[in-house]
């Protein structure tokens, strides 16, 4: 059976606060350099996890 983790709301806001302190940018200088193709490895992860976090932030309004 597949193991579920819960997490509230804000534990995923600090969750991604605390990414986006990681590479030192801001969601729109983060979203601006991923649109121009413009990430190294490390910061295309933690892009694609915020996506994440958003889509899971989005449907818990």
């Amino acid at each position: 059976m597949a193991t579920m983790i819960h997490t509230t709301r804000e534990e995923l806001l600090q969750q991604r606060a605390s990414l986006l302190a990681e590479v030192h940018m801001s969601y729109e200088q983060l979203s601006t350099r991923a649109a121009a193709y413009n990430l190294s490895a490390d910061e295309l992860d933690v892009w694609h996890t915020i996506e994440g976090i958003d889509y899971l932030l989005e449907g818990d309004s």
